[in-house]
């Protein structure tokens, strides 16, 4: 692939005022670099509804191109729709659709619409091109699927339902990222699929996530870790320069660009994007 490569964001919505400032403080040192756009995560069931739209509004006054999570579980079409009529009214024109997370103590599927290719079909109905549609992808594939194979049929799904780009779970792996492009193009996805990438700031809190998404974190990676016990500096400086490695091996052999999980923490990100070369 030719020409710059693009960075884009995740920020969360927060809860708390503390939360709220801490997002506002790195989402201002963040947007000065120029992203692509980013986005912000919505809650399992529409739990975080309107801290995602006040989110989106913060990112907005900052002047970025803005993509909203959008996830079907748990919510009717009536209401997805308003959704979607609200976002087009304030101007935005991009969309990170996902199936999302049952959220706690509700039962299996509900809503009206169940997969996330079915939200995707939806939006291209209901707005027709008007959005620009990110997906999920899975080079590790997704801990709820039947199999490799079936996963990448899922993905396909959503990619001939009209999906415009991908965004994939984080990996630790370049190999599993190349070899995931390799068995959508042979499937005839020729649309962006850019590595999501997440630093590394604490183990306990990254072995935490990867047992919820299933991104494998290598054994050798995870001893040396752990080696650093309480020693918070050196772990952070050591998991931006391995995280800065992977992410210009992916950049250098044909990523088009990197999608930061940035947990709202800008230094974090910042140690990682400064190492990198975009050209």
């Amino acid at each position: 692939m030719t020409g710059k490569k693009t960075i884009s964001l995740e920020f969360f919505p927060p809860r708390e005022e503390a939360a709220r400032l801490k997002l506002a403080d790195a989402a201002e040192k963040l947007v000065v670099r120029q992203p692509a756009y980013v986005s912000v995560t919505y809650g399992a069931g529409g739990s975080t509804r309107s801290g995602t739209a006040d989110a989106v509004r913060l990112m907005k006054s900052l002047g970025c191109d803005t993509a909203p999570h959008l996830s079907c579980m748990g919510s009717s079409v009536a209401d997805l729709m308003e959704i979607l009529d609200t976002y087009k009214a304030d101007g935005i024109r991009r969309i990170v659709a996902l199936r999302g997370d049952l959220p706690s103590g509700m039962g299996r599927y509900p809503g009206e619409i169940h997969y996330a290719n079915e939200l995707v079909a939806l939006i291209r109905e209901h707005s027709g091109d008007w959005f620009h549609i990110e997906v999920a992808a899975y080079p590790e594939t997704h801990p709820q699927a039947d199999s490799t194979a079936k996963d990448l049929e899922y993905f396909v799904q959503k990619v001939k339902a009209g999906a415009n780009g991908a965004i994939t779970q984080y990996f630790f792996n370049v190999d599993a990222y190349f070899d995931f492009i390799d068995r959508a193009q042979a499937q005839g996805v020729d649309i962006p699929i850019v590595p999501g990438i997440m630093p590394i700031t604490n183990l306990t809190q990254l072995s935490r996530f990867s047992n919820m998404c299933g991104a494998e974190i290598p054994r050798w990676l995870e001893g040396r870790l752990a080696d650093f016990g309480d020693d918070k500096a050196s772990l952070r400086a050591f998991g931006a320069d391995f995280v800065a490695s992977m992410a210009q091996r992916l950049l250098d052999q044909g990523a088009p660009g990197l999608h930061f999980y940035t947990l709202n923490n800008a230094e974090a990100t910042l140690a990682v994007w400064d190492q990198l070369s975009l050209d």
